[in-house]
């Protein structure tokens, strides 16, 4: 058989027993109107770093005060005014003034000799940070020159005051030449220069007068500068208020002895006088021994 012909009927015959062919299905899958994107823009997440915190600045550049007098004419003006001021605001020195993140990274730590802020609470602080404060700047400051500073706190530090912390009323005073004693009042953005009257310039934000002074301070007989109250009344330091009080205690003690003995002084020699009488002196007799006049030895007879 040719070879075509064999090919041919091989491929009519039927399937081997139990195998059949599956007829092919096709399977039509129901098309759908794809749902319409929605195009979510998600903005990126800015950080932004915490500002530092006076635990987290410097507090100390390790450099003391010029000289001893510096330090006590510092303590004179903060102590005295301290319970004055009480919880209507806070006083410090010596202390950095934080203002701005350009001021820490350019280290610029230093800050006012005494400063004054109304309104705010008197707790301890390490430093003054603004923007821990509710962006209050001091009210009050007062610099404390000497040769090496003099320069720095009338012209930079001024500038600082007026132009950066706002602050309301600026004084300079150097305690070993107390001709350097200046007082200015920001007026719009500019300080105005105060004019001194009677030895003293008037700080309206605490409406009192800083007042040159002759006096004992820690053994130091010399010019100091000084709180004083409109009517010419001084700060007493916590010390001062307590001998003052001590005087007074005294002298009332004194009166009221001088009084007590008097009275006793009074009442023997009336007693005197009673037993004269008794025993029949003359008035005027008894008047020049006692020295009681005849009218009081009546009253001594009824």
């Amino acid at each position: 058989m040719p070879a075509h012909a064999q090919l041919e009927k091989v491929s009519q015959r039927e399937p081997p027993y139990g195998f059949y062919a599956k007829p092919a299905i096709c399977k039509v899958e129901q098309f759908t109107k794809p749902k319409r994107l929605e195009i979510v823009s998600v903005k990126p997440k800015i950080v932004v770093p915490a500002l530092p915190t006076q635990n987290d600045l410097p507090c100390d550049d390790g450099v003391p005060m010029e000289t001893e007098r510096h330090k006590k004419q510092m303590d004179l003006l903060i102590y005295s005014l301290e319970p004055w001021l009480g919880t209507r605001g806070y006083v410090g020195g010596n202390m950095f003034v934080y203002f701005s993140l350009q001021q820490v990274k350019n280290k610029d730590f230093r800050g006012p000799d005494v400063f004054v802020t109304l309104d705010v609470s008197n707790k301890e602080r390490k430093s003054w940070v603004v923007w821990e404060e509710g962006k209050k700047s001091p009210d009050i400051v007062i610099e404390l020159l000497s040769e090496s500073t003099a320069q720095e706190d009338k012209i930079r530090k001024k500038n600082v005051y007026q132009n950066q912390l706002k602050v309301s009323e600026y004084f300079w005073f150097d305690p070993h030449n107390p001709d350097e004693f200046q007082g200015f009042r920001l007026v719009g953005s500019l300080y105005t220069e105060l004019p001194l009257n009677n030895d003293s310039f008037t700080s309206h934000k605490l409406g009192l007068n800083l007042v040159r002074w002759r006096g004992i301070y820690k053994n130091v007989d010399t010019i100091w500068i000084r709180w004083a109250t409109l009517e010419g009344d001084l700060l007493l330091l916590p010390e001062e208020a307590e001998a003052q009080r001590a005087n007074v205690a005294e002298q009332r003690a004194e009166v009221a002895h001088e009084e007590g003995t008097e009275q006793g002084a009074q009442k023997a020699l009336q007693e005197t006088a009673r037993k004269m009488l008794a025993k029949g002196y003359d008035l005027t007799e008894i008047s020049d021994l006692t020295g009681l006049s005849t009218v009081e030895l009546a009253t001594l007879t009824k």
